[in-house]
């Protein structure tokens, strides 16, 4: 999932803007965006990224047994069902910026999505009015089930009164353009038989992806630790809110 999924859409959200929008010229920034991705040493592994494996639990309504009890799985099985990574990139536009990724099996919901959320303005306008420090504005680019868009950020409360509410502006694609959902093959296969290579991995963006990877499961082979545990049907481990805490930050919450 990691070095597949997750980094096509980490690669698509980082990288610079194409020449064109041809496959080769893409896949070349892709490349570049994960090649900037730092390498994490095992010490950088034990604080940054958090495997986890489900125990029995509920999802949508329906019990589901630990892994470790599921068939053909060894009862004393290692084997992550769940990760949450903070990876950072060494290149210019995203020096000191974080990236957050997590990827889990039997959680709550089936959700993909992607948030980013902007800096701060360096000079609060509005500081002499009494006014608490506003929240960040987020950008949330829903990808699975319900594709589409929601900016979130503060406005003025209308009145004399200094106060900003928290407001959400969300656009569906099935709202405007009456779009049935897709599982996303039809496209890939699509682009197939046109010979468009544009949503496909070249040779480079798979080994810049494992390039990262690697180490990460070296470290955990070379480790006695078992993985954090979270119950079937919750958002993950605890120790992956620990993970964003520690930057003073927490996963966009899941409903």
């Amino acid at each position: 999932m990691v070095p597949n999924h997750l980094f096509q859409v980490l690669s698509l959200i980082a990288m610079e803007c194409p020449t064109a929008f041809s496959a080769d010229a893409v896949r070349a920034e892709k490349a570049k965006a994960l090649d900037a991705v730092r390498l994490l040493s095992p010490a950088d592994v034990a604080r940054d990224v958090v495997p986890g494996q489900y125990e029995a639990g509920v999802v949508r309504g329906k019990p589901v047994e630990a892994y470790r009890d599921s068939p053909n799985v060894d009862p004393h099985s290692r084997t992550e069902t769940y990760v949450a990574m903070r990876l950072v990139m060494d290149n210019w536009r995203w020096a000191d910026v974080p990236f957050y990724l997590r990827t889990g099996k039997a959680l709550r919901k089936r959700r993909s999505e992607v948030t980013i959320r902007f800096k701060r303005a360096p000079l609060a306008l509005f500081r002499d009015t009494g006014l608490e420090p506003s929240t960040a504005n987020d950008l949330v680019l829903h990808l699975q089930p319900d594709e589409g868009v929601t900016l979130r950020f503060g406005a003025k409360v209308p009145g004399p009164a200094m106060r900003i509410g928290d407001v959400e502006m969300r656009f569906n694609y099935a709202d405007y353009f009456a779009a049935e959902p897709k599982t996303g093959y039809e496209t890939l296969i699509y682009d197939a038989m046109i010979g468009d290579a544009t949503r496909f991995q070249r040779a480079d963006n798979v080994e810049a992806g494992w390039r990262v990877v690697e180490p990460i499961l070296q470290a955990w082979a070379d480790r006695e630790d078992e993985p954090a545990t979270y119950a079937a049907g919750s958002v993950g481990p605890s120790e992956a809110d620990v993970l964003l805490a520690r930057d003073g930050r927490r996963w966009r919450p899941i409903s």
